[in-house]
């Protein structure tokens, strides 16, 4: 489970957290390099937000 911050609400991954590290904790594949930063994953997805993005992947699982 990811740690919460002092207001209850999760913390947000910072932009430079590389894809390949994101896919080997959450157990998701993006479909794209691990070298990649989250920001610019996000950046192809139209801003969604991590969560969203893995919502997304499981969707399609």
């Amino acid at each position: 489970m990811r740690s919460r911050n002092e207001n209850g609400r999760y913390r947000h991954k910072r932009g430079d957290a590389l894809v390949g590290n994101l896919e080997k904790k959450y157990g998701s594949d993006f479909g794209v390099r691990s070298d990649m930063k989250l920001e610019t994953l996000r950046k192809q997805h139209d801003g969604q937000t991590l969560m969203q993005l893995l919502k997304e992947q499981q969707n399609k699982s």
